[in-house]
């Protein structure tokens, strides 16, 4: 469990820093790569994905705690590492929790980092937010939540279904999936899709000297929480009878 903690931990973070690094190149003033577009968003992080995946090739690669719970409520191994198992547990599924949560704060705050100039640049504050976490293009939350738990549905189901972990349905195929849900599914709520994407940099935001930040949006936060927790756990028992 210390290696996987370890390799989710740098996998997120890796995940979290290119994934955060495109949509600041994209939204934020005075970049090479300013107002690029949605697609360009859709296949950072895609990418973002494919680095993260291999990284944390020694844990699964989750990154994620919508996939987490669903290889729990699928009962499927969290991981093989050296031909041992990680099983299926709450206490393992918690370390994943915190592992993935750790990883997408610090790949957060590298991002913020690597584009300090840009963010001491005039912006509107939502926009300096939306490097870090996902808002909705028309705030409702129930259905909101609805869009998010969808999103990750496809996400956690595919994985299951056709690979058990992401590393075993590989690289390329998760990062061209995520590029698929953001491309089709994303533009209602910016498809957070896990719910450490959004939290671990939500914080980061908060807590960062960022100019002229303005407000984290707490109000939201719960949506990209409770959305990809339920879709990963609904993708998890759906994909668990459809291997059976």
């Amino acid at each position: 469990m210390s290696e996987a903690f370890v390799s989710e931990i740098m996998g997120t973070a890796m995940l979290i820093l290119l994934g955060a690094g495109v949509v600041a190149n994209v939204i934020l003033p005075r970049n090479k790569g300013f107002d690029s577009g949605w697609l360009v968003i859709n296949f950072g992080w895609g990418l973002a994905v494919f680095a993260g995946v291999y990284t944390a090739f020694k844990s699964g690669a989750h990154l994620n705690p919508a996939v987490t719970l669903g290889l729990y409520t699928a009962d499927l191994p969290f991981a093989v590492i050296d031909d041992v198992a990680i099983e299926p547990t709450f206490g393992n599924m918690l370390l994943y929790f915190a592992a993935e949560l750790i990883g997408a704060f610090l790949g957060a705050v590298l991002a913020f980092l690597a584009y300090k100039k840009h963010f001491d640049e005039d912006a509107d504050p939502a926009t300096k937010l939306a490097v870090f976490s996902t808002g909705p293009a028309i705030r409702s939350y129930g259905w909101n939540v609805v869009t998010e738990v969808l999103g990750t549905f496809v996400l956690v189901f595919v994985v299951i279904a056709f690979g058990s972990t992401p590393t075993g349905l590989g690289p390329l195929a998760v990062a061209l999936l995520v590029v698929a849900i953001g491309a089709s599914l994303g533009g209602p709520t910016g498809y957070a899709i896990n719910p450490a994407r959004d939290l671990g940099p939500r914080i980061a935001h908060a807590l960062l000297p960022i100019r002229g930040k303005g407000s984290s949006d707490w109000a939201y936060s719960w949506v990209p929480i409770v959305g990809p927790l339920l879709g990963g756990a609904i993708a998890g028992w759906v994909g668990a009878w459809y291997v059976g």
